[in-house]
């Protein structure tokens, strides 16, 4: 995020097998566009390809488009339409890729009333801009109370390798994800490493 295509490419390649998912912006998205990430060689060897569209309507068109590139998951918002989520879900499932849904900003009402997703990712997402504290590994446990039905859960907003591991020992989040904290520092593979050690 808030790199250069050029410089994002670098990182990809460098974390390559030393994460397991590797994600694309939507800052990125929006600077270049799907035109020119279709066109950049992103076929990572080992770890996948997560492409953060952040898709709100016209899911069909945008996952069409998004899964021409070598993104294996997508990400679509929660708080879009259940057809938007419908749409993007089926498209994920036709051609065996996956579907992240973001869940930022929504409340049970609206989780309660989203169609059944089975092999969705649900993603806890505590936004940028908000002033709010967040405290991942007790947003984490509620959810999972309040939730045990969703199998697949992953958890961004400003984590760092203390919350990494915290969160890690818990067992209950598959995926960590980390922004800035690896892509923002000098040498992101070390960071990388040393995140991983941390969730062993």
């Amino acid at each position: 995020m808030w790199v250069p295509l050029d410089r994002a490419v670098d990182i990809a390649y460098s974390l390559d097998g030393k994460v397991d998912i590797i994600e694309l912006g939507t800052s990125i998205v929006k600077d270049y566009g799907l035109e020119a990430l279709k066109q950049m060689d992103f076929h990572l060897e080992k770890s996948e390809l997560l492409i953060d569209l952040k898709t709100i309507d016209e899911g069909e068109y945008e996952f069409k488009k998004g899964f021409e590139t070598s993104a294996d998951i997508l990400t679509v918002m929660g708080s879009s339409s259940n057809g938007t989520l419908n749409q993007t879900y089926q498209i994920a499932q036709d051609v065996k890729k996956d579907i992240f849904v973001d869940l930022m900003e929504i409340n049970d009402d609206r989780l309660n009333s989203m169609p059944e997703l089975p092999n969705a990712i649900f993603g806890l997402h505590h936004s940028k801009d908000s002033v709010e504290s967040f405290d991942a590994v007790d947003t984490i446990k509620q959810f999972n109370d309040q939730h045990p039905q969703i199998s697949r859960l992953a958890v961004a907003g400003g984590i760092d390798i203390d919350q990494a591991k915290k969160i890690a020992d818990q067992g209950i989040a598959d995926i960590i994800i980390v922004g800035g904290k690896i892509s923002g520092t000098s040498d992101p593979v070390s960071a990388a490493q040393k995140f991983m050690e941390a969730i062993k």
